[in-house]
């Protein structure tokens, strides 16, 4: 039986962790989802550039689908912790690094980790 590589296992969590997300917000059609796997095919070429950026891809792949969305449908994920004014979305901090979240800058709270949204928004969850 070969064994899957860091890089695969990263890049595979990081697809479930964003599909998770686009679950929970009710947005997870076949057009977005190819949104994600988008992602994955770019971010793979980038670890295989930068290996030490395997700890990374989760976030990195959560802001290409934010972006890739924003561009097609309008701002993902919108922001449950803040109940009135404008709608606006979540970011994921840090930019470039392990352990991504999603937070809302306005109000200043981590809202939610990458693949955990179902939790903040009483979204569906995969479980």
């Amino acid at each position: 039986m070969d064994t899957i590589s860091p890089l695969e296992q990263a890049l595979h969590a990081a697809r479930a962790l964003v599909i998770a997300d686009l679950v929970a917000g009710e947005v997870a059609e076949a057009d977005v989802v190819s949104l994600v796997e988008d992602s994955v095919v770019r971010r793979r070429w980038w670890v295989e550039q930068w290996p030490e950026g395997v700890d990374y891809v989760a976030g990195l792949v959560a802001q290409d689908v934010q972006d890739a969305l924003l561009e097609r449908y309008g701002r993902w994920p919108l922001c449950p912790a803040c109940g009135s004014g404008d709608p606006h979305a979540l970011d994921v901090e840090p930019e470039l690094g392990a352990d991504p979240h999603w937070v809302c800058h306005k109000a200043g709270v981590k809202v939610a980790a990458v693949g955990s949204l179902a939790s903040a928004t009483g979204g569906t969850t995969t479980s």
